[in-house]
């Protein structure tokens, strides 16, 4: 039986999938003052947390063992099945601990997982809370979590949400988490799209960035993200805080959800973005829908050449 909840250094968190996200995550929780453990199927991604604090597990069952949370922040839904229902992590869960499903996998998904568990383990409380953010936010601990699941297990995961997370909206039953993410993701995709061709009408009416930068700045067209994406995009700089396969892979999620007739902007968003991937973009961060209009790719690929 785990112990029941206690101060923040009583509460053991597992996390499994330290990437980019999961990583920024498992720092903040360790600057929290909890008790971390850490699994990735990448020995080279759990090591330099290993040196900050936390302790890095052979295996995911090792690993969700002792927590009393445990995170996932995995890439796809095959990936969360593959790990904690084939691999037989569900088994070593702690009785009555928290598992917080916080990557973006889909409703359906989300809605199957919640079924699964509920038939294999119903001791263990399941919440989906996806989060909204990327690398910068993960790593100062503002990431927004959309929380749904048991009211329960609100009380559990405080301290962890408070360590990696600007706010928390708790939305109700699970499902609820995803669903809203998969919105907040469509959003965020078409103004940074919006963002990529109005750079590329300003190219071909010989209109400077700047000056199209300083048109938008402080009016109500300046939205954060648009104006950072925006920068990357005016310097070349593409490296990843999100990258662009994610993202295509949430717009692809969103299309999926929902029935009826096909949402025009998300459908064509979808069709370009597929061609900047096909493109070799993927990997690159999702500013890099930019690289995919007017002869832009070929631009980056001959100054990846001379670098």
């Amino acid at each position: 039986m785990a112990a029941a909840d206690g101060p923040a250094g009583e509460l053991p968190v597992a996390v499994l999938g330290t990437g980019i996200m999961g990583s920024a995550m498992a720092r903040n929780l360790l600057s929290a003052g909890l008790p971390v453990t850490v699994w990735d199927r990448s020995s080279s991604v759990t090591a330099p947390l290993a040196e900050a604090g936390a302790v890095a597990a052979a295996s995911p069952r090792e690993a969700v063992r002792d927590a009393r949370v445990v995170i996932t922040m995995l890439p796809t839904a095959d990936v969360v099945n593959s790990v904690i229902f084939d691999g037989g992590v569900v088994g070593a869960f702690a009785r009555g601990c928290v598992w917080a499903q916080m990557g973006t996998i889909g409703v359906a998904a989300t809605a199957s997982i919640t079924d699964r568990l509920g038939a294999s383990r119903p001791d263990v409380m399941f919440l989906d809370a996806p989060v909204s953010g990327s690398k910068g936010p993960a790593q100062s601990g503002q990431l927004l979590i959309l929380a749904s699941g048991p009211a329960a297990a609100a009380k559990t995961v405080g301290p962890v949400f408070a360590a990696i997370g600007r706010k928390t909206i708790w939305l109700g039953s699970a499902g609820k988490g995803s669903q809203l993410k998969l919105v907040v993701n469509a959003y965020m995709a078409i103004l940074i799209e919006g963002v990529a061709e109005a750079l590329e009408l300003a190219d071909r009416m010989d209109i400077g960035h700047q000056q199209l930068a300083e048109a938008i700045e402080g009016g109500p067209l300046d939205a954060p993200i648009a104006d950072a994406k925006l920068h990357k995009m005016d310097q070349g700089d593409f490296a990843a805080e999100f990258p662009l396969e994610w993202a295509l892979k949430d717009v692809d999620l969103a299309i999926g959800a929902v029935q009826g007739d096909p949402l025009p902007l998300l459908a064509a968003l979808s069709r370009q973005w597929h061609a900047a991937v096909a493109a070799g973009h993927g990997r690159e961060d999702v500013s890099a829908a930019r690289l995919a209009l007017s002869g832009q790719s070929e631009a980056a690929a001959a100054r990846r050449d001379r670098d």
